[in-house]
């Protein structure tokens, strides 16, 4: 039995109060769909900036009515700290107080953050800090939070290991790397357990395909599925480490759960390969073709865009060795469910 049965299997046997920051966006609402299905109870806190009301709506269609009942909504924005203590406790005959807390929430995108850099700090940055103040004050048993790959900026070694980063390249990258600066000043402060994950290019259902700073599996599924042409920023040889959103939600319930030697430390979240947009506009047009879309769209190609690395790979060796993280799905596999949810979630539009 690989580690994530196991681990999954013993909270089932004895659940626990989570809070999931983010609750409806794209890997919060992934996260509370496993975790009910686990039978654990969850806090979800969001202020709907980039999330939806469609994504909870659709986890409460694939979970049993009892499993639904575990899941209390607390609308609020991360920036404001009372809104951070309102969900430290799941409100039941007495509030039960939150065992472990996945902070999602954040202002994702590149280009967003190189348009708007204040906002983006004062999500990325002020937000932060006000959950790790509560989420401490609270006595939580851990803290896992969403980290970026964007962390290693200008360092060209390949594959990236977690040790050895770059200058940051855009202000999402900077906020980003603060996140994982007081998570490190709060562990050795105050002793307050934390683990971040350097997500690489996390992809799935429930991703926006709409909008100016839709990522670029989702953005371009949508386009070829409805026969429009695809753009590319630059010749199409940027590769990444695209990564199925199993996989993290994986990574989360994991880094959780870890030993204590496992904590205070960060991982990279990826399957160790890289895919280049050339091949990912292949692999998702062989995708769609399985589930019996025939796209004729073509790549565009543009210039380069402001604050991109040319290439990202993780070595995932640290998180394998100590948090028992074993990717469960390739590029491809990922890509297939994906491509069968977009068709769907098209079809009901």
């Amino acid at each position: 039995m690989i580690r994530f049965e196991e681990v999954k299997a013993e909270i089932q046997q004895s659940p626990k109060v989570w809070l999931v920051t983010g609750v409806a966006g794209f890997i919060g609402s992934n996260l509370l769909e496993t975790l009910l299905q686990l039978d654990q109870r969850v806090v979800g806190l969001d202020n709907f900036a980039t999330g939806h009301q469609r994504n909870l709506d659709e986890v409460q269609s694939v979970v049993s009515p009892e499993q639904w009942a575990r899941f209390v909504l607390v609308k609020g924005d991360i920036r404001n700290i009372d809104d951070c203590r309102a969900a430290m406790t799941f409100p039941a005959a007495t509030d039960i107080p939150v065992d472990y807390v996945l902070h999602q929430a954040a202002l994702g995108s590149v280009p967003r953050s190189i348009n708007d850099p204040v906002t983006t700090n004062s999500t990325n940055i002020d937000g932060f800090l006000n959950m790790l103040v509560a989420a401490k004050d609270a006595k939580v048993k851990s803290f896992t939070y969403a980290a970026s790959s964007s962390t290693y900026g200008d360092h060209p070694g390949l594959p990236k290991v977690e040790g050895v980063i770059g200058k940051p390249l855009s202000p999402y990258a900077v906020t980003k790397y603060v996140n994982e600066l007081y998570a490190e000043v709060f562990s050795s402060t105050y002793g307050f357990n934390t683990i971040g994950l350097r997500y690489f290019n996390v992809f799935g259902k429930r991703q926006d395909p709409n909008g100016a700073y839709a990522a670029v599996i989702p953005k371009w599924t949508a386009a070829m599925i409805n026969n429009e042409e695809v753009f590319v920023n630059g010749d199409g040889e940027t590769s990444r480490d695209f990564c199925f959103v199993e996989n993290a939600v994986q990574a989360n319930i994991l880094a959780a759960c870890a030993n204590p030697e496992a904590k205070n430390n960060v991982y990279n979240v990826a399957v160790g390969d890289r895919t280049t947009l050339n091949q990912v506009f292949s692999c998702i047009k062989d995708a769609l073709a399985r589930v019996d879309v025939k796209s004729t769209s073509d790549m565009v190609y543009r210039d380069f865009r402001a604050g991109d690395v040319r290439h990202s790979q993780a070595n995932i060796d640290k998180a394998k060795s100590l948090l028992g993280y074993k990717p469960l799905f390739t590029v491809g596999e990922g890509m297939l469910k994906a491509a069968s949810w977009y068709v769907s979630f098209f079809a009901r539009s």
